[in-house]
C-alpha cells in the first residue's frame, strides 16, 4: 500500500550519481526568479532583460506546452536542492537536431562536476531516447570555464559568431560548438 509521502517526493526523471533532472514546477518560480538576478548568472548567460515572477510562471507554462523543448531542473540527489536548469530546445525531429543550454545558478555549486553530470544526462536523453543526430550550443568567449567543460565532454568547436553579444559596454564573440550522436556513443556508450 502506498502512502501520501511517496507522492510528495520530487519526481526524478533522469538520474545520475550526484544529480538528477526533473520538470520545473510552480515551487521553482522563486528560485528561478532570484537566480536571474544574480550578476554571475546574468553575465554567463548574457541575460539583459528584467523579468517578473509572473513572466517566469508564464515561461514555465509555455515550456510545458512546447513539444520542441525539454526544460528540467538540476537537483542534488542527496537533498533534492535545486542548483540549476538544463534545456534541450528547438528540437527538430526531421533533421534530428537541437540546442542545449545549462546554468548552475550558484557559484558554490560551480566547478564541482554537477553541470557536467547534468549535461551528460541530457545528452544521453537526446541521443538515446529522442534519437537526435546533432546537439549544438553557444557559449560566450569570456566563459573559459564552460568552454573547457564542453571540450572535455566532447563538444567540437564549429565557428565563432563575431561580436554577437553586447554586454557591459563591450561586444563579445559567441562560440558555436556541437556533438554528433556517433561522437557521443563512441565516447560514452559501451
Amino acid at each position: 500500500m502506498s502512502t501520501h509521502n511517496e507522492y510528495s517526493a520530487p519526481v526524478r526523471f533522469l538520474v545520475g550519481k550526484r544529480v538528477y533532472l526533473r520538470p520545473l514546477g510552480q515551487d521553482d518560480v522563486d528560485f528561478y526568479y532570484h537566480s536571474l538576478y544574480s550578476s554571475d548568472t546574468r553575465k554567463l548567460t548574457g541575460t539583459q532583460k528584467h523579468f517578473t515572477r509572473e513572466q517566469i510562471e508564464q515561461y514555465f507554462e509555455s515550456k510545458r506546452q512546447d513539444s520542441a523543448s525539454v526544460l528540467l531542473a538540476i537537483a542534488l540527489c542527496e537533498n533534492d536542492e535545486v542548483i540549476g536548469d538544463v534545456q534541450l530546445g528547438d528540437i527538430d525531429t526531421f533533421n534530428r537536431n537541437a540546442y542545449i543550454r545549462i546554468a548552475i545558478h550558484q557559484p558554490a555549486y560551480q566547478s564541482k562536476g554537477y553541470g557536467s553530470e547534468a549535461l551528460l544526462l541530457m545528452l544521453d536523453y537526446g541521443f538515446g531516447i529522442l534519437n537526435l543526430h546533432r546537439i549544438e550550443l553557444n557559449v560566450f568567449a569570456y566563459n573559459d570555464r564552460a568552454i573547457h567543460t564542453y571540450e572535455k565532454l566532447g563538444f567540437q568547436r564549429e565557428g565563432v559568431q563575431r561580436q554577437a553579444l553586447f554586454y557591459n559596454h563591450a561586444y563579445h564573440d559567441s562560440i558555436l560548438m556541437s556533438m554528433l550522436a556517433e561522437e557521443y556513443r563512441e565516447r560514452y556508450v559501451k
